[in-house]
């Protein structure tokens, strides 16, 4: 089996970038190969197809995991067998080295383990990105500190690669990797339910009966909603793509649930005000309750 090296062909140094990184990288190197500007090079045509192929992969987090998985295991075992190639080299050229300990003891190189944690991300840094330092626990115990970048909509769930920060390999082999899950924290004001917010919206009692149209805070900045007269506590509106970002770069929306607040303390004009609409208003919320009684 052929292994390309998708990072390579879009001009990538390195797996450690982000999607948005990778979709820059794409329409740079499509924009340098594209038929229009290379009109009868085959190889253009051809580069074309791995860019188009490499960016196919590397841009959905899920299908670049795994490539990253294949392509690691095929470098650790490509790296393996250059390493017995050597050696083959050297037995023919200068014969078998009695103290040679790889091929004498049968140690050939062994990749370190993989490590995966997880850490809790506000949901704020999660839908703007940061470039943020964590610190961790090592394998023997001690703390370390990595630098770490967390892309802009990064999903809940999604791992960060740290590439060798893993269990450290054997006789000169790779160390492991280590994963960061990402576990994006709710706070105060929104919660987050796949890729739609959840936020309550407070109305007094005659915003409610009366309808009206209140500001309402957004992830990125406020918006304007209209009340209907009548709403009830409970109900949920709902602001179209007001919400957290979903894979694509495309966003959820943004669901307010009415809650109808009573002031737990009244002015003696308010009081009055109350009393008389008491006398005139035929509501009763009670009244089925009532009724089947």
């Amino acid at each position: 089996m052929v292994y390309k090296d998708y990072y390579k062909i879009l001009d990538l140094e390195t797996s450690r970038v982000s999607i948005e990184e990778i979709k820059t990288a794409y329409r740079a190197a499509a924009k340098k190969y594209h038929p229009d500007v290379n009109v009868g090079n085959n190889l253009a045509e051809e580069k074309i197809k791995d860019i188009n192929e490499a960016y196919r992969i590397l841009s959905i987090p899920a299908s670049k995991r795994k490539y990253d998985r294949k392509w690691n295991a095929h470098y650790a075992s490509t790296h393996q067998k250059n390493l017995r190639n050597k050696e083959s080299i050297f037995e023919m050229f200068l014969g078998n080295i009695e103290n040679d300990a790889t091929t004498k003891k049968g140690q050939n190189p062994i990749c370190g383990e993989d490590i995966e944690t997880e850490i809790q991300v506000p949901i704020e840094e999660a839908y703007f990105g940061i470039e943020k330092k964590i610190s961790l626990k090592t394998v023997e115990g001690k703390n370390k500190t990595f630098s770490i970048t967390i892309p802009k909509g990064i999903q809940n769930g999604a791992r960060i690669r740290l590439i060798g920060q893993g269990k450290q390999g054997k006789n000169g082999g790779k160390n492991g990797n280590l994963y960061i899950k990402i576990q994006i924290q709710d706070n105060k004001k929104f919660k987050l339910n796949g890729s739609d917010l959840y936020t309550n919206l407070l109305l007094t009692p005659w915003e409610a009966s009366l309808g009206t149209r209140v500001t309402i805070p957004t992830i990125e900045e406020e918006t304007k909603i209209y009340i209907p007269q009548g709403i009830q506590s409970g109900e949920k509106i709902r602001i179209p793509n007001k919400g957290y970002y979903k894979e694509k770069g495309e966003k959820g929306d943004l669901i307010a649930e009415i809650k109808i607040v009573v002031p737990r303390e009244i002015t003696e004009a308010e009081k009055a005000i109350y009393e008389q609409l008491k006398e005139v208003s035929k509501f009763n919320p009670r009244e089925n309750i009532e009724k089947n009684a």
